[in-house]
């Protein structure tokens, strides 16, 4: 079970390198609701979320050619994805206050989320389902992602938002300077 969790990860984190540049390779409004369109932390959470609905939607699939199957699949898939942006937040602002922005501190972080979330994800991995659990997941994801959406067109300026390299929050939202 150690080797699942860490290959998940491992698979996890190289597709947040394929899911980060999706926006900027096909700019349309498609990406920009699931991909990031800045190098803000937000727009990277966003990141996060797609990419691990992504991966569940493959490991499902290899789950099933090898005919493993649990009753309980998409609610895990959710809560997965949900508590990775807090858990990714938790760590990563109090060490960028510290050393700055490091991209080796910054990967390793987002390698460890993964693993930590793909743990608890097995951990929780129910055995009977739970009522409406499809229902309640689907809106779940879908909710995120309207949150997501409204806050990448009407972005609040606040400093998870805002992208340095492009002085700007959200997709269009430029910083005018005096």
């Amino acid at each position: 079970m150690k080797k699942i969790i860490f290959i998940n990860a491992l698979i996890t984190f190289a597709l947040c390198f394929l899911t980060h540049f999706l926006y900027d390779l096909f700019p349309n409004t498609l990406f920009s609701f699931l991909f990031p369109v800045n190098e803000s932390i937000w727009e990277h959470m966003k990141m996060i979320y797609t990419t691990i609905l992504l991966y569940g939607i493959i490991e499902y699939f290899i789950l099933k050619k090898f005919n493993y199957s649990y009753e309980s699949f998409i609610l895990p898939l959710f809560i997965k994805s949900i508590i990775a942006i807090p858990i990714y937040l938790a760590m990563y602002y109090p060490l960028r206050y510290l050393f700055g922005e490091v991209m080796f501190i910054t990967f390793t972080l987002l390698l460890l989320t993964f693993v930590i979330v793909n743990y608890l994800s097995y951990k929780f991995i129910m055995p009977k389902k739970f009522p409406y659990e499809k229902l309640l997941s689907i809106v779940g994801i879908v909710t995120i992602y309207i949150i997501m959406i409204i806050l990448t067109y009407k972005t609040p300026h606040l400093e998870i938002f805002f992208d340095t390299e492009e002085e700007k929050y959200g997709i269009n939202d430029y910083l005018i300077k005096d």
